[in-house]
């Protein structure tokens, strides 16, 4: 057994290495080092987060401490009335911590289904171990079908793989022995014994994914506008309390009278139940969504793609399902019948796996009646398998190969290979005189199988104005050709990206529709293109290719089919690849922007006025008029409930305008008509001496006359469940100021 010495740059010392014998494996002593030395691989996929931090993470924030301290103040004081606003914030919290635990376990879930065995030579042995025991130089054994899970150099047999998760490009790939599989890619044909030669972050896949172990700021208008909110409240609302506190103090020389003031103030500035109202409008979405199979990874990804312009598809495994069919025959030398026929015992006899017997066999069902044939593998070198009957030996596999003579022929061909992947059938006597006295039994038109809903659903994003890009690792033509069978505009603008400076991307994004020979890192560099040319851009893709360009995307789609670091970065995932759920999660964001849109108008009312009034009484010799309990009792007749039941209308119209905007438009006058009443009550309370309680009483009524004002204008126009909601809020409200008014301190 040679073993070996490595230089590693990182440490600055020396790796011994192994080569076993492919028959014999590392031996007990080796593994022991092996493990001591801790060189067996391990898991680098992006991971969840805990349940520990997704807890932390959101109890602990800055929207949250702020109401904790007010709490605890009203505590204090023994006012625990006053505590009836952190229900929201206790609501709030829950509802966030819930979701993220259901997405974590359904992915990690995921992640255990797809964790497949390896098969390793230890002793002389084969055994299945885990692939987290897989050791540096183990001898390790693929066969078709499997998953190559550490990047592994052949020392026995040959084989083809399937590299579409790492380059994005879907024909097989031919290996022998001293080649290296990489990781991430699953052999079509062929078996092979090959030695360990990476592990864990040494991998080609982790190489290509280590850039997106960062966390990616969620680019989210509405997320962003409430943080800005409550950004620009954080940074008052220490020093406005602090003073509000010493100012009631001075007025009232009553500390819990202060304290209760001060809170009041303090609360009606922050708009917790806009907070929640988004939390819970956004959960109801990601509950209606999971109907059709769609996980919700992060909340706000639900409105990003209700905003996006741009959308960008992977080919392989996005709009194809990554196999091959059958398009048609064209007999050349023999009739379509016995075409048919030989076709059917390549169906029946041949022992090949790859996709295009795959497809023979879905079209031409296999004899039930068996004879002995004798066949000939399909071999990667030499591009072709064989069967023998009735004395004739019938070949099947690229024209390049089996027509390298004919050049008229291959000429012909070339018409076919434009759109299709054509294969060949020749009949003859010897397989050695393949290039000369064969006959030409017709050709094989093969095309990939386009994803059944995915024609409709680009349709669909077309017909609401989102821009189509397609990026593969695929030649550009073969992508092309695809695009135009899915009715993607433009497809026959494609360029090869493999001369393309990233330096150019700025220059070609908009001009071109189809991307083809894209490296992983491209594909990135591609969305970041087209962010900076103000696009908001969702992406789709499955493979680890594909990883990069899914964190940068302002909307990250995956399949449940693909790798799990392409699942755990994306936002969205299709459970069952059914692209024809996206749509639903359109819609979806259109109604829930749409609708918190307007009910963000309401809450916001109360921020601004709020606001407004705290400065106001800093420099005014009076007591604020509100307590907490008060606030709470408008805030939940007057806004909380008709703002949760308005936001979950049907809405699906066309996101439009400013977010902020919007909203300021429809919440700024009514909150300055409430500033008004509000001052105006204080000067005729102070000229008629009334009580602190019957001036409270007058601003917690008229407060509630100018709020129903605003809902009635959000209600228009009226159907019969506004109608009902409306009367209720006013009746609801009538019975708790007439029924407990010592309890709202009426």
């Amino acid at each position: 057994m040679a073993i070996y010495y490595v230089l590693t740059i990182k440490e600055g010392d020396f790796l011994k290495r192994y080569n076993p014998d492919i028959k014999e494996g590392l031996n007990k002593k080796q593994l022991e080092e092996r493990k001591r030395d801790k060189l067996l691989n391990y898991d680098v996929d992006v991971p969840t987060k805990t349940i520990g931090q997704i807890i932390t993470l959101n109890i602990f924030t800055l929207f949250n401490i702020v109401n904790f301290v007010l709490a605890f103040l009203i505590i204090c004081v023994g006012s625990y009335k006053n505590l009836l606003f952190m229900g929201g914030i206790i609501c709030n919290t829950c509802i966030s911590i819930f979701q993220e635990i259901r997405t974590k376990r359904i992915i990690d879930k995921l992640s255990v289904i797809n964790t497949s065995k390896a098969t390793v030579i230890r002793e002389k042995k084969e055994k299945a171990i885990e692939i987290n025991e897989i050791a540096l130089d183990d001898i390790i054994k693929f066969k078709v079908g499997q998953q190559v899970t550490v990047d592994t150099i052949i020392k026995e047999g040959k084989c083809e793989v399937n590299e579409s998760f790492i380059t994005g490009e879907d024909l097989p790939v031919f290996k022998k022995k001293g080649d290296m599989i990489l990781s991430g890619s699953f052999l079509v044909s062929g078996h092979i014994l090959g030695r360990v030669e990476h592990i864990g972050l040494e991998n080609y896949t982790a190489q290509i994914s280590k850039e997106a172990r960062y966390t990616k700021k969620v680019n989210s208008v509405l997320m962003n506008s409430l943080n800005s909110v409550i950004k620009v409240i954080s940074m008052i609302i220490i020093p406005l309390g602090i003073l509000m506190l010493l100012k009631q103090w001075s007025v009232s020389h009553n500390i819990t009278l202060a304290v209760v003031n001060m809170v009041a103030s303090v609360i009606g500035m922050i708009p917790e139940g806009l907070v929640l109202l988004t939390s819970t409008v956004l959960a109801v979405a990601v509950i209606k969504l999971s109907k059709y199979h769609v996980l919700v990874q992060q909340l706000y990804c639900i409105e990003m793609l209700a905003r996006v312009d741009t959308l960008c598809l992977d080919k392989t495994g996005t709009i194809t399902e990554g196999k091959i069919e059958i398009y048609d025959l064209l007999p050349k030398e023999e009739t379509l019948s016995f075409f048919e026929n030989i076709l059917k015992k390549f169906s029946t006899y041949s022992e090949d796996e790859n996709a295009t017997m795959k497809a023979i066999q879905k079209k031409y069902s296999k004899e039930t009646k068996k004879v002995f044939l004798k066949t000939i593998p399909f071999d990667s070198e030499k591009k072709y398998s064989g069967l023998w009957f009735e004395e004739s030996l019938y070949l099947l596999g690229a024209p390049e190969i089996l027509l390298k003579k004919n050049q008229k022929a291959l000429h012909e061909v070339e018409t076919y290979a434009k759109e299709y992947r054509v294969l060949v059938l020749l009949q003859g006597k010897d397989e050695k005189e393949i290039e000369n006295h064969h006959k030409i039994i017709g050709y094989l038109l093969m095309q990939d199988v386009i994803r059944k809903e995915a024609k409709n659903t680009i349709g669909y994003f077309k017909k609401q104005g989102v821009d189509i890009k397609v990026i593969s690792g695929d030649h550009p033509l073969t992508v092309s050709n695809i695009a135009k069978r899915v009715g993607i505009e433009n497809y026959q603008k494609y360029i090869d990206l493999s001369s393309v400076l990233e330096e150019d991307f700025d220059q070609i994004v908009n001009e071109y529709t189809i991307f083809g020979r894209v490296k992983p890192s491209q594909k990135k560099g591609l969305v970041q293109a087209l962010q900076r040319q103000k696009h908001t851009v969702a992406m789709t893709g499955d493979g680890v290719n594909d990883v990069l360009a899914l964190k940068e995307a302002d909307c990250s789609i995956a399949m449940k089919s693909g790798s799990d670091a392409a699942r755990n970065v994306s936002h969205l995932v299709l459970l069952d690849d059914n692209f024809d759920a996206m749509p639903k999660v359109l819609l979806e964001g259109r109604q829930t922007v749409n609708n918190i849109e307007r009910s963000a108008s309401l809450f916001l009312t109360k921020t601004i006025y709020a606001s407004l009034l705290s400065i106001f009484f800093l420099f005014l010799p009076m007591s604020y008029p509100f307590e907490p309990i008060q606030l709470t009792l408008t805030s939940v007749v007057a806004i909380g409930i008709p703002s949760f039941i308005l936001a979950l209308e049907p809405n699906k119209n066309q996101i439009r305008g400013n977010f902020f905007s919007n909203v300021l438009v429809k919440s700024f006058p009514n909150a300055i008509v409430i500033v008004l009443d509000i001052l105006i009550i204080m000067v005729f309370s102070s000229l008629y001496s009334l009580s602190r309680v019957e001036t409270s009483t007058m601003c917690v009524l008229m407060n509630a006359f100018v709020s129903f004002l605003l809902l009635y204008r959000l209600c228009k126009p009226f159907t019969w469940m506004k109608k009902l909601l409306f009367i209720s809020m006013i009746l609801i409200f009538l019975v708790e100021i007439l029924g407990f008014p010592e309890f709202f301190s009426l």
